[in-house]
């Protein structure tokens, strides 16, 4: 089961998790075992299936890796049910102090098919309590490509993130149909905003919202709201857990979310001359190659794209970790680029000036750009030098300047293609 017909049954649950990991397995194996009997091919679980403390401060002490006892239960349910599974929000462990809240997608051979980190976290002050979730959960740094499923493409988020709509905008860009946010809001929380974010999640972006649900109480501290729900592409409820109802199907129908595009085409009248596109990731193999000015570089050496930029290892490096970022569409110079272009260029030079620096153990870098040959472009098409900087790398900070001249007149010691592969192999996964 992996190509989507336009018609397929899907299951949203709610629960009330608990510190006791077995426990709350087995209340997941029955949410399971009853989705399938209604004929779902797909069950979503809430945010916290695995487990929740009744002391915050114990969260990730409690995370196991994922290779650890509860995914791969999830992985054996989902074989013996035959059915895939989106976890909505595992511990994973990450650190002695942090852990991750990563979704995952299992499909009915037990494989894990995509894989999102939580990006925003809870850190709010309520009426009668504070939260502060990022002290125990490692923010995720990357927006996950939709995952191909048999109910449709699926775009992956969780709980807090509903709030966040620049997020569901980059997934449906991305061509997610289906939009997930699997929950644990509070009773507080839920009780003013839950329907009206899913709901509007949903209108705006044309897309199914399924949001799986934590609810009522197991510890006197927490109560969460549940409403557990699946809201179609016009903003329809279609299906709604109750109290005593922890499980409720719907049918996805494509057809029905075609429709509603086809008769709304919101995604093609979008005013990108008035205001950027929201930045998103997106597959640097979808070419085998991309021309940079005057020469072709491979696919393989590429280590992020969105829409408009991409980033690569360089050929000949000033110093460890000198990378390019450019716009995909060839222009020569800065004052070429549209607003949108320059918006995503620039979010993305941040975005791996950040990751850069984390790798290379550096607190500075140096950021340049060469526009046109008299400032010392060879190539032409404009591009944007990232360095990452350390105490002494040069006698004269300016040296770097005068090296970035000259860095690429030699051809006789450029680096080997398989080199600058392997390099870019290794920084992929730091921006998924």
């Amino acid at each position: 089961m992996s190509v989507h017909s336009n018609s397929k049954i899907v299951a949203v649950c709610q629960m009330t998790s608990g510190e006791d990991k077995l426990e709350n397995l087995n209340v997941c194996e029955n949410l399971i075992k009853s989705a399938k009997s209604q004929n779902a091919s797909m069950v979503f679980l809430p945010e916290a299936c695995d487990y929740i403390c009744e002391k915050f401060t114990d969260v990730a002490k409690n995370a196991e890796p994922e290779n650890g006892i509860v995914i791969t239960k999830f992985k054996d349910l989902a074989r013996q049910y035959d059915v895939w599974l989106s976890l909505g929000g595992i511990h994973v462990k990450f650190s002695d102090e942090k852990c991750s809240n990563v979704h995952l997608i299992i499909d009915n051979l037990g494989q894990i098919v995509s894989r999102y980190h939580k990006t925003h976290t809870f850190d709010v002050e309520l009426s009668n309590r504070s939260i502060n979730e990022s002290s125990q959960i490692q923010k995720g740094e990357a927006i996950v490509p939709p995952v191909k499923s048999p109910v449709g493409s699926i775009g992956l988020a969780v709980c807090y993130d509903i709030r966040f709509p620049e997020l569901g905008i980059a997934l449906t860009e991305m061509g997610a149909e289906i939009l997930t946010y699997p929950s644990a809001f509070t009773f507080e929380t839920g009780s003013m905003h839950w329907e009206v974010l899913l709901r509007s999640r949903a209108i705006e972006n044309q897309c199914y919202v399924i949001a799986a649900a934590q609810t009522g109480y197991k510890f006197s501290n927490r109560r969460h709201w549940g409403h557990a729900m699946i809201v179609d592409p016009q903003g329809l409820i279609c299906a709604q857990c109750s109290e005593g109802s922890p499980v409720a199907v719907t049918t996805i129908n494509l057809d029905l979310l075609q429709k509603v595009r086809s008769n709304m085409p919101l995604l093609k009248q979008k005013r990108f001359d008035l205001y950027p596109q929201i930045a998103s990731a997106s597959n640097p193999d979808e070419m085998s190659s991309y021309q940079f000015g005057q020469v072709v570089i491979n696919s393989k050496t590429v280590f992020f794209k969105t829409s408009f930029s991409l980033a690569f290892v360089n050929k000949k490096c000033a110093v460890a970790g000198h990378v390019l970022i450019s716009p995909i569409r060839v222009v020569k110079r800065l004052s070429d680029l549209n607003a949108v272009e320059i918006s995503d260029l620039f979010q993305t030079v941040q975005k791996v000036q950040r990751v850069m620096e984390k790798v290379h153990n550096t607190k500075s870098s140096t950021i340049a750009i060469q526009d046109g040959p008299d400032a010392g472009q060879t190539i032409s098409h404009v591009h944007v030098h990232i360095l990452p900087r350390k105490p002494n790398d040069f006698s004269d900070n300016d040296d770097v300047y005068r090296v970035l001249e000259k860095h690429d007149k030699n051809v006789n010691i450029w680096r080997e293609e398989e080199e600058m592969i392997e390099e870019a192999e290794k920084l992929r996964p730091l921006f998924r």
